[in-house]
């Protein structure tokens, strides 16, 4: 053991005269570890909200969507073996887009419509799941076309479940004649879907890409094509690939640009929380500053002695630095325990019940990240180290004989 860290040790666990010292003392090593808990818990919380957000949208989105200006467009087949060929491309399936209204004897609502392929759809939208998927292409006995619901859709306002009909009403695709009645199509209800997202649960519907097409009295064209890829964080670079095959009119839009709002919300929030409650450590630094002067007015007898028998500035200044770095990293240390342990509690009970029509998740998301641990220690470390300068400055530059004359 050094010099300066054993006077340290001395300093930070022998008994005082004065109390109070050590009750602040005490107080840094807890306002460290309040500061460090909290801040671990909010920001894994913000992360876990990222995270899961990002995979329930993915799970109803596209990586990216492929489109064609002017509209809609017929050899679909030919651009999807083109896509096929492109590396990082996983999967690619054609979809009709359209808005409708949906009536059923209980209720009525607006919705999404997408026309799907059965056959592709799924390896690109994992939310439907390959039973889903397989009702919808069923041949029906009755001959009326099946139509998958959202959850919220079919329970909340249409009130209907598997095997009920609904009517589905839409405009025919460029018709501009507005006294022209809009067609109207019974469906019946072949599976309901949850995303997890509200929002998308309450009004998005599926149908058949054929059934689609006759609504709107499109032969064999569709809206566009959905394009999954094997690595979400490349869909921008592969996005950019594709334009540059396929060439104009064709035009991309990677998941990131869809759904930027919402990520550099949730990024902007988690730095603005990351900033206001590391205020909770600086408070505590200021702590130790305080305790530090204080054992600095204490010892000055010791620190003059110690000057005379021969030790430098250098090795003062040590000693105290290394004094606050020890309640710093004893508080960092005690924050990331507790802090862990509370994560790890909310991740495996639903202690806070969040509104679904009002969040995307009905239970806290907790994602504890190893940069976000690392980044959160480290800062706190930092603020104790830098609260520990002046104080040690100060003892480094007392006169040994004033100290001891006085």
């Amino acid at each position: 053991m050094t010099f300066e860290l054993f006077v340290s040790r001395r300093y930070l666990g022998a008994k005082r005269k004065q109390a109070f010292i050590s009750l602040i003392t005490f107080l840094s090593i807890a306002g460290v570890a309040v500061g460090v808990m909290v801040l671990l818990v909010v920001i894994a919380v913000m992360s876990g909200a990222e995270t899961d957000l990002r995979s329930r949208i993915l799970g109803i989105t596209p990586h990216i969507m492929l489109t064609r200006q002017g509209g809609i467009f017929s050899d679909y087949r030919k651009t999807i073996g083109q896509l096929k060929s492109i590396n990082g491309v996983q999967a690619a399936t054609p979809y009709i887009y359209m808005q409708g209204m949906l009536r059923s004897g209980k209720g009525m609502s607006g919705a999404v419509i997408r026309g799907i392929d059965t056959q592709s759809a799924g390896e690109v939208i994992i939310s439907l799941d390959k039973d889903a998927l397989g009702k919808l292409s069923a041949q029906k006995s009755d001959n009326i076309p099946g139509i998958i619901l959202g959850y919220e859709l079919a329970k909340e306002i249409l009130k209907v479940d598997v095997g009920d009909w609904v009517s589905l009403i839409t405009e025919i695709a460029g018709s501009k004649n507005i006294t022209q009645m809009p067609p109207m199509v019974r469906f019946k209800v072949a599976a309901l879907f949850r995303s997890g997202i509200y929002d998308y649960d309450k009004s998005l519907a599926y149908i058949q890409l054929k059934d689609a097409q006759n609504m709107l009295h499109i032969t064999d064209s569709v809206s566009g094509v959905d394009i999954r890829v094997k690595d979400l964080y490349e869909a921008k670079n592969i996005a950019g690939k594709i334009v540059d095959k396929l060439g104009y009119p064709y035009w991309t839009m990677d998941w990131m640009r869809m759904n930027r709002n919402i990520f550099s919300s949730l990024k902007l929030q988690k730095t603005v929380m990351f900033i206001i409650l590391i205020l909770i450590i600086l408070v505590a630094a200021f702590n130790i500053a305080s305790a530090l002067m204080m054992t600095v007015m204490e010892k000055t007898k010791d620190i003059a002695i110690l000057k005379a028998m021969g030790a430098t500035n250098r090795s003062i200044r040590t000693i105290f630095v290394f004094k606050g770095m020890v309640i710093g990293l004893i508080g960092t240390t005690i924050g990331l325990v507790f802090g862990a342990a509370v994560c790890e509690l909310l991740k495996r009970y639903k202690i806070i019940d969040l509104p679904k029509d009002v969040y995307f998740f009905t239970r806290l998301p907790v994602s504890l990240e190893i940069a976000d641990v690392t980044v959160i220690a480290l800062s706190a470390l930092l603020l104790c180290f830098l609260s520990t300068l002046y104080p040690a400055i100060r003892a480094s530059r007392l006169d040994p004989i004033k100290a001891i004359r006085y």
